[in-house]
């Protein structure tokens, strides 16, 4: 049994052994009978070129397309990054502007509440903030940061922007009510400028959204009265003191009776973007009994 095993073994061993010695003859001679003849190699190379040049044609394809899809990515990584600075540069932007703009309209209110305080510097005042008010579009009543402990009482007249607002109706010691003078309730004894002629200025809250307010009992017999007419607080108001600017005179119309007229006025105050106010702190009473009594034998002839 042995020794059929060993003869078996021997056989595989020396198939294989024969195989290979046959193929490595058969290499050497075929590459020594390629020389040796002459014989052109272009079969071969048109094989090679039919097989491996399409394949290295498809490797540089891909490689190129792995490299573009790469610079792609790449690109877009760089832009995302771009736009991100870009939107933060814009939002820093936008807020500096913002400030600016603020900044621009903080500068022009104080300008115009400075110009007002120069044109009206015969007058003690006192200058307030605005800390709330009723609900709706219109500052027709409105609460101040001021009051009596700063010497503010009921029935101080109340100025802004190049105007006249209302008037003070009600004070507690740090803070005060206004009635400004576009309220359906008020009232302000008026006088054209050029003629001293009286009429009434009366609140209207539908007539505000045109930034107008109603007059009327306008007296103005020879027509003198025309568009463009300035109105101020009257020499005989009862609460307002003299010379207040109201506004311009915008629409005159002849009463039914053809003895006055009604019309309306451009106020120069924005009503809905009130923010500062001057208080008067000198009402109209305080005027009167600070005018000295004419007791003089002159001023009693010309009373009579």
């Amino acid at each position: 049994m042995k020794n059929l095993k060993k003869k078996f073994r021997f056989r595989i061993n020396l198939k294989s052994k024969h195989l290979l010695a046959v193929m490595t003859i058969f290499c050497l001679c075929a590459i020594v009978a390629t020389f040796a003849s002459g014989v052109t190699s272009a079969p071969l190379q048109e094989a090679a070129g039919t097989i491996v040049v399409p394949f290295e044609k498809s490797i540089s394809q891909i490689g190129t397309w792995l490299g573009s899809v790469r610079d792609s990515f790449r690109d877009k990584q760089e832009l995302i990054a771009e736009n991100e600075e870009l939107k933060a540069e814009i939002d820093g932007l936008t807020t500096q502007n913002n400030k600016l703009i603020q900044d621009q309209t903080e500068l022009t209110r104080l300008k115009q509440l400075y110009n007002l305080d120069e044109e009206y510097s015969d007058y003690p005042k006192v200058a307030a903030q605005i800390i709330s008010k009723d609900p709706g579009n219109w500052y027709d009543t409105f609460m101040i940061n001021r009051g009596s402990n700063d010497g503010l009482r009921v029935d101080n007249n109340v100025i802004a922007g190049k105007g006249l607002v209302g008037i003070v109706t009600e004070v507690g010691p740090t803070w005060a009510t206004v009635r400004s003078i576009i309220d359906d309730s008020s009232n302000v004894t008026a006088m054209t400028v050029s003629t001293s002629d009286n009429c009434t200025v009366e609140g209207d809250l539908e007539l505000i959204d045109e930034g107008k307010l109603r007059f009327s009992q306008l007296y103005d017999q020879e027509n003198k009265v025309t568009i463009g007419e300035r109105i101020v607080t009257s020499n005989i108001s009862e609460k307002f003191v003299e010379g207040l600017f109201i506004g311009y005179v915008s629409e005159v119309v002849q009463d039914s009776n053809n003895l006055t007229k009604t019309g309306t006025i451009v106020t120069p105050v924005d009503f809905r973007h009130l923010k500062e106010v001057f208080v008067l702190t000198q009402n109209k009473q305080d005027a009167i009994t600070a005018q000295p009594a004419d007791t003089t034998e002159e001023g009693a002839a010309d009373e009579e």
